[in-house]
């Protein structure tokens, strides 16, 4: 868990504001839920691996030292999500599209680019089982990729479906079907020998695990791997879900997806709650993803007792910022941390000279910010020498001064910072001088 400093702070803002747009495009709307759930709603959603992960609180008042827990820090906004739903389905639209972007809390061990508590950025589509939902969420991940300077992403996709008649096609025992499946997601991390370790750890049989990883060695075409899924593929739910994945692919085309969708039949995505297509961004050869998500068609139906279809996509908000920083992708406009315009408070021997010189400088910076301009005031009177050094140690492009002549002639002296160029302007004409200048 980490501070942000004002750097720090402008550069998330500028990349959610991508995402807010971008989704809003969409015709997603906002939600935001509690920072607190009930243990019992956040348990059981996330296979054994994630209950782990779950910061829990302990009971309070007279039930402290009882060291029981009725409540946890959010792990995820999807089951959230999947709560607010079941409690207001009447005040929702028959499809409703939301987005999210709140801080979540896991009990993980820290890394680079992974804390115990980050922001995810979630859109979720709820109400319908259509392709056309998947096909819509990949290509808003997609416009927020590339206005935010990504070129070489991917978009790996996949289906649950697939992926068990995988497992029964290689054979393995279907008690170890789960087992299975969360090696296959360390994949990419652990690498081919990791996951034969895993297995053989997890009591699956060498046989098994050989017949399973050839389906996932080569990289295809879509075309090639939908012929080589259906020949090795036999069940009939794994067949439909090829099918699904064919659909996907094929409407995808004049999306911004179309070109970045790779079907990946290794891609497993760890939380047990998907039921269908499975996405996940890969970013060059970089570990690791910048966010995934799928289809949960069973989760509300945990809360509510009646099947509502879901699907949605989680950008990783803290991965993006790492891997931004590390290519330096950020403009200038969202690394600035100081102002446009630094006024300058003049200082003179006169009392009286000196308290009317703070007068109108309170009021030209009050003229520049209705102007729409960021301006600091240097709250003292001093040497301008020491104003100036402080409005570059604030990287302001300019600083204002009013002296007792400035005001005589109602003009104001601008002094461009990295230049050190200056100029008198009449005071009507500041505001629209700078912005000019900015422009």
């Amino acid at each position: 868990m980490r501070d942000f400093l004002p750097v720090d702070v402008r550069r998330r803002q500028f990349v959610i504001d991508v995402v807010r747009r971008t989704y809003e495009r969409y015709g997603f709307e906002p939600l935001e839920t509690p920072a607190l759930e009930n243990i019992e709603t956040l348990t059981g959603k996330y296979g054994d691996e994630g209950n782990k992960l779950i910061f829990k609180v302990l009971r309070r008042g007279e039930h402290e030292s009882s060291g029981e827990t009725d409540l946890a820090l959010r792990y995820d906004l999807t089951v959230p999500l999947a709560r607010v739903v079941a409690e207001h389905r009447g005040r929702l639209p028959k499809f409703f599209k939301r987005y999210q972007i709140q801080p979540v809390w896991r009990a993980d061990r820290p890394a680079r680019g992974r804390f115990r508590e980050f922001y995810q950025c979630d859109v979720d589509a709820i109400g319908s089982t259509s392709p056309l939902v998947e096909v819509e969420l990949c290509a808003a991940v997609s416009d927020i990729l590339r206005e935010l300077g990504f070129e070489d992403f991917t978009l790996r996709l996949n289906h649950r479906a697939v992926l068990t008649g995988l497992l029964i096609a290689a054979g393995v025992d279907e008690s170890r079907h789960g087992d299975a499946l969360v090696a296959i997601d360390k994949l990419d991390k652990i690498g081919r020998e990791g996951v034969v370790r895993e297995f053989s750890e997890r009591q699956i049989a060498p046989a098994a695990a050989d017949r399973l990883l050839e389906a996932f060695t080569a990289a295809e075409p879509n075309a090639a791997t939908l012929d080589r899924l259906r020949a090795f593929v036999t069940d009939p739910e794994g067949l439909s879900g090829i099918e699904n994945l064919a659909q996907i692919v094929a409407l995808s085309a004049p999306t911004s997806a179309g070109s970045a969708l790779r079907l990946d039949p290794s891609l497993a995505r760890g939380l047990s709650y998907y039921t269908g297509a499975i996405m996940e961004i890969a970013v060059g050869d970089l570990p690791g993803s910048l966010g995934g998500g799928g289809r949960y068609d069973g989760l509300i139906g945990m809360f509510s007792g009646e099947s509502i279809p879901a699907c949605g996509f989680s950008l990783g908000l803290e991965r993006i910022l790492v891997v931004m920083t590390d290519r330096n992708m950020f403009p200038s406009v969202a690394s600035a941390s100081g102002p446009q315009v630094l006024v300058t408070i003049f200082e003179d021997r006169d009392p009286a000279r000196t308290a009317e010189a703070e007068r109108q400088s309170l009021a030209l910076a009050a003229d520049l910010r209705r102007a729409g301009l960021r301006v600091e005031l240097y709250p003292e009177a001093d040497k301008l020498g020491k104003q100036f050094k402080y409005a570059s140690a604030r990287e302001a492009v300019y600083a204002a001064v009013l002296g007792g002549d400035e005001i005589a002639r109602g003009e104001v002296t601008l002094k461009r910072l990295s230049t050190g160029s200056q100029e008198s302007v009449p005071r009507s004409e500041v505001a629209s001088r700078i912005r000019a200048q900015l422009n």
